[in-house]
């Protein structure tokens, strides 16, 4: 971690904190981290997510790979470098959102274990529910919402996962999600009822 300046001097501690904000939301916050091949549906089965949190009236957030590098990170690349950077700066704004109270749903490929660990060691493992969209490269491929497969099969795309660049699926993730043959919504319906226990205040 990179020390604070000495001119830096964070003011955190005389802010509201996150207990003040939890109990005017009635929620627990938590940071769902989304992790799976390009295609996989993570960002589909989040839109049914928030949707279903909000009818329960669940405050949410939703971080997307595509908004975030059109915006706060359109200055980063898909080097390993870049890669590093572009979780590090999500992990830290997901955090920001959680002090806030709500429940972050986090939408990235996030494509090896070490760099979901760097995300994870950030926002605080007991806040991080790591979710695996388990969705097979083949059926990944064959629905190529964005055209990018048979782009990077070409070779038109660099470091692409799952082509050019590897996957590292997590070992033991708090949610595993199938997809192949399956909605979205009864989807998202599993990772609702795994999460709102955990979220739902007394």
């Amino acid at each position: 971690m990179t020390p604070i300046p000495q001119h830096i001097h964070p003011v955190a501690d005389r802010l509201l904190q996150r207990s003040d904000k939890e109990t005017l939301l009635a929620q627990h916050g938590a940071v769902v981290w989304m992790t799976g091949l390009s295609g996989s549906g993570k960002s589909t089965i989040a839109i049914a997510l928030e949707k279903q949190l909000h009818a329960a009236r669940h405050y949410t957030v939703v971080l997307d790979g595509d908004n975030i590098r059109a915006g706060i990170n359109n200055n980063l690349g898909f080097s390993d470098a870049d890669r590093t950077e572009n979780i590090r700066r999500i992990a830290e704004v997901a955090k920001l959102f959680l002090q806030n109270g709500a429940v972050v749903i986090c939408c990235f490929v996030s494509p090896t274990i070490a760099i979901r660990e760097q995300a994870r060691s950030i926002i605080g493992a007991n806040d991080f529910l790591e979710v695996f969209v388990d969705t097979p490269l083949e059926e990944c491929e064959r629905r190529d919402v964005k055209g990018l497969y048979a782009k990077a099969r070409k070779g038109e795309v660099k470091d692409f996962t799952g082509i050019s660049a590897p996957f590292e699926p997590p070992i033991f993730p708090a949610v595993r999600l199938t997809t192949t043959g399956r909605t979205a919504e009864a989807a998202a319906d599993q990772l609702l009822q795994y999460l709102l226990p955990r979220i739902k205040r007394n």
